[in-house]
């Protein structure tokens, strides 16, 4: 299902067949020895019926396994073997675990969804698997390294399975650059059941949506370090949404309808709380008795733990909003309808603190640029272009390019990409490493996607310079108007590229029609053919920075992204802008240093910028800055501060430049004070911040000063600067900062306030 720009739910017409599987298939794994490796396969041709009567479950997994990949339990990760595996339309019986390997896509017809249908026998944790369990009781990948993977268009049906047998629809232990797409989970719904539709125990997620539920005891038991979840529809489970654990969680768009419980956050532990915070916002709650099951009140433990926001929720018959585990009733419901504007409970300053709270609170006052006609947040799924044929797409392979990682692809990129958006056709990126050495344009109109997360990789002296820096992808000149859509690709950088600018948007779209990037990464370092791995930049924490300095060809970029000054209405969804902090294809996962500038830059004017579960690590300077922008909408940030720091700071190798508004922090030789920002927003309004994890774990890389709350690692990690308004951020978690939040240089939100066990949380921050 997609959604308009009006956030209305429209289904394409049927088609028989569909562009992805009509396209000639060319991707290569470019860094692969193996020349005759596979990219995409579909199961049909590995042997699967999909008839709804054999046994395909061998078939399917040799699809997925086929091509010496990195299988769990025998590989941590890889780059050098991606794949994805497509399902025709039709009923494919499986009798054990569908196991998902690195680094793969699982995707169906997106309208003629496949249904994978457990026999009544099924052996396994889940229909899929994503991360197996090995002897011994691990897991077959560590599950916060877990990246870059897919799983969109099934049906899911365990309604063949004694409704008393334990019973998962798909286990997805996870992190970042992962997502599960417009996916129906069928389940028993019989008294006693003990399915479960989506498992997810471990991880540093990450993003799902568009996914449906019907039966089950539970249709989302999970817990991650944090999480964005969007357009979710659940009726009749025992329990909605079963939440296990996490530091920070966003749920937005979510119907819940015909349960017993819509949400347990209480872990059924008043005295050691393991739910540390929740934001649940444009949701309802119907036919439900008690919506909201919590173990926080005021002599609970840890007392910033619990910590729940909920704004703009429609409840109807709902008998208690929210209730304690000791039976309490902390928010009485209704037989009627009503509608909670803003309520919570946990910490909160306002701007000084902290203060405990448990009551209605004031909404976020909503720039009507953010919003529908319904008063939601807009919203918009990633497109799969499943009304066109094969016709209406260009293949860069096809139109002349390599894609082989050595070859020089600029000029024949430009071609397509400018051909295509003469034509009004859409530019397919056949699965492969796509080396430029100029900037590539992106004009107005166009619409990009890839297979297998293809690469955009600059290399050479013309983005060399720090002191003139150059932009990979542009997309739009100044001044340009009108809008473009960019799914499930990567931007990356080959060897020193100190003047690189991997991501500039220039281009301004109206709020009513914005831009898109759904899957889009940055990936600097830490893979095969990047020049940037292990034997080139090695840890050296025994080495002070100064007087040594760092390693010239150790440094990646100059800036991630940057959304310009005349860039407006741009909607981000699942888009992780990494550096890496270790090597992905060292079979050690071994950490590297690298040096990466700058985050994501937003200095839009206009603004009217939505951040959908996107995430920012590992670089010199901040993750995320917003300075002298307006209108931002940003759902569960995740950062990471970078591991080499405070050997050196973020004042090196990178020069602090006035002219793009960089942080010049007021230096301590012993607070860590100039280690980079997680969040830094400087004279804006109306930026709304619904979940937010700023992490710093290592300094030198030991990362003994994040355990059992030490809170050394950095001193402070969001700054709030100037003259701002309407700047207000819910459930905030932090980790190894001793200063939650500073004011103008000031700490505001110390983190020994706000103990959350191993985080620090804060329910509602507001500036002003």
């Amino acid at each position: 299902m997609t959604t308009s720009n009006k956030g209305e739910s429209r289904l394409p017409p049927l088609r028989s067949a569909y562009w992805f599987e009509q396209m000639q298939h060319q991707g290569k794994a470019s860094f692969n020895s193996n020349s005759t490796y596979q990219v995409w396969r579909s199961v049909k041709d590995f042997g699967a019926k999909g008839d709804g009567v054999t046994d395909d479950t061998a078939a399917i997994n040799s699809a997925i396994s086929s091509g010496n990949r990195c299988a769990p339990g025998a590989c941590q990760s890889s780059t050098t073997t991606p794949a994805t595996v497509y399902f025709p339309p039709g009923t494919y019986v499986v009798s054990s675990s569908i196991i998902d390997y690195y680094y793969t896509n699982l995707i169906g017809h997106p309208v003629c969804l496949p249904v994978l249908k457990a026999t009544s026998g099924f052996t396994g944790l889940g229909v899929i698997d994503g991360n197996q369990y090995q002897a011994g009781g691990v897991l077959g990948f560590g599950s916060t390294n877990t990246f870059y993977r897919q799983i969109r268009n099934f049906i899911i049906d365990t309604t063949g399975v004694p409704a008393a047998s334990s019973m998962t629809g798909i286990h997805w232990p996870t992190a970042q650059a992962t997502s599960i797409q417009n996916v129906e989970f069928r389940m028993s719904a019989a008294s006693g059941t003990q399915h479960q539709g989506l498992f997810i125990e471990e991880g540093s997620g990450g993003y799902v949506g568009d996914l449906r539920f019907s039966g089950g005891l539970y249709a989302l038991n999970v817990g991650n370090q944090q999480f964005t979840m969007r357009n979710i529809t659940i009726t009749n489970a025992v329990t909605a949404i079963n939440q296990l654990w996490d530091w920070g969680w966003t749920y937005s768009g979510i119907s819940i309808s015909n349960c017993q419980l819509a949400l347990n956050m209480s872990a059924d532990n008043r005295t050691s709380q393991e739910v540390m915070s929740v934001t649940l916002i444009d949701s309802t709650i119907s036919n439900t008795p008690v919506g909201i099951l919590t173990s926080h009140d005021s002599t609970s433990s840890p007392t910033a733990g619990g910590s729940i926001i909920m704004e703009n929720i429609q409840i109807t018959n709902v008998s208690t909003i929210v209730k304690e585990i000791t039976g309490r009733t902390v928010f009485a419901g209704t037989s009627g309808s009503l509608t909670v504007a803003a309520w919570g409970e946990g910490h909160y300053y306002s701007p000084t603190g902290p203060n405990s709270f448990e009551r209605s609170i004031g909404a976020n006052s909503r720039p009507s640029s953010l919003i529908t006609t319904s008063n939601k947040y807009y919203s918009r799924s990633k497109p799969q272009y499943e009304t066109l044929s094969a016709a209406s797409f260009l293949s860069v392979r096809t139109e002349g390019a390599k894609g082989d990682g050595a070859t020089d692809d600029t000029k024949a990129l430009q071609a397509v990409i400018n051909s295509a958006s003469a034509a009004g056709k859409v530019v397919f990126f056949d699965a492969g490493y796509y080396k430029v050495t100029k900037t590539l344009y992106i004009p107005s109109g166009s619409r990009i996607t890839g297979e297998s997360y293809p690469v955009i990789m600059s290399s050479g002296s013309f983005f060399a310079n720090m002191k003139s820096p150059k932009a990979v992808v542009q997309v739009g000149n100044v001044g340009e108007t009108g809008s473009v859509e960019w799914s499930d690709m990567i931007v990356s950088t080959q060897g020193a590229q100190a003047g690189a600018s991997l991501i500039q948007w220039n281009l301004a779209a109206s709020s009513s029609a914005p831009s898109g990037m759904w899957d889009v990464h940055v990936r600097v370092g830490g893979f095969t053919g990047s020049q940037l791995q292990v034997s080139q930049c090695p840890t050296t924490p025994g080495t002070a920075t100064p007087p040594a300095t760092p390693k010239a060809s150790c440094i990646s970029d100059f800036l991630s992204m940057h959304i310009t000054t005349s860039a407006s209405g741009l909607y981000m969804e699942n888009c992780w802008i990494w550096t890496a902090d270790h090597d992905i294809d060292d079979p050690n996962s071994t950490q590297i240093t690298v040096y990466s500038g700058r985050g994501l830059l937003v200095d839009s004017s206009a603004g009217n910028i939505w951040l959908v579960g996107t995430a920012v690590e590992h670089h010199s300077l901040y993750q995320y800055q917003f300075t002298n922008t307006a209108n931002v909408f940003m759902g569960q940030i995740q950062t990471e501060s970078a591991y080499y720091q405070p050997n050196p700071d973020a004042l090196s190798p990178f020069t602090a430049l006035a002219s793009i508004n960089d942080p010049t922090f007021n230096v301590s030789s012993t607070t860590n004070t100039a280690n980079g920002w997680g969040l830094r927003i400087t004279d804006s309004k109306n930026i709304l911040v619904y979940g937010a994890g700023l992490y710093s774990f290592f300094d030198n890389y030991s990362a003994a000063c994040s355990q059992n709350q030490l809170n050394q690692c950095q001193y402070r990690i969001l700054s709030v600067e100037g003259s701002v308004a309407n700047v207000n951020v819910y459930g905030l978690s932090t980790v190894g900062t001793a200063c939650m939040i500073a004011r103008d240089g000031k700490c505001q939100a110390a983190a020994k306030d706000n103990v959350a066990k191993f985080v620090d949380t804060i329910a509602l921050y507001r500036a002003s």
